[in-house]
């Protein structure tokens, strides 16, 4: 079952909006090699979407239950004073606990 109609192709006017809006200098060749490729994607998702699947289940892992899936459980860890001990630059004692100091990283 088809969930969605897939465009028929994608044009040269369309890869050069896509650049514009992800900000990105195309040449023209690059240009037609993107065009062609996508159109190739887009061919192979359509390919798919014509698979028939109606008797496989849904799934949300390929595998059952996987090694993520472990119990949640209380253990042990490192008391704020010997996590704090090798820090560059601990910070200081707040009301939700203690923290490690970090440079900033944005604005």
């Amino acid at each position: 079952m088809v969930a969605f109609a897939m465009p028929a192709g994608v044009t040269r006017a369309q890869v050069e909006a896509i650049a514009a809006l992800a900000q990105l200098d195309l040449d023209p060749s690059e240009v037609e090699l993107f065009t062609r490729q996508l159109c190739d994607i887009l061919a192979y998702v359509d390919e798919l979407q014509q698979v028939d699947t109606s008797g496989v289940p849904p799934t949300s892992h390929v595998a059952p239950g996987g090694a993520s899936d472990r119990p949640d459980e209380v253990r042990p860890s490192l008391d704020p004073p010997d996590a704090l001990a090798n820090a560059p630059d601990a910070a200081r004692e707040t009301p939700l606990g203690s923290f490690f100091k970090v440079p900033r990283v944005l604005g």
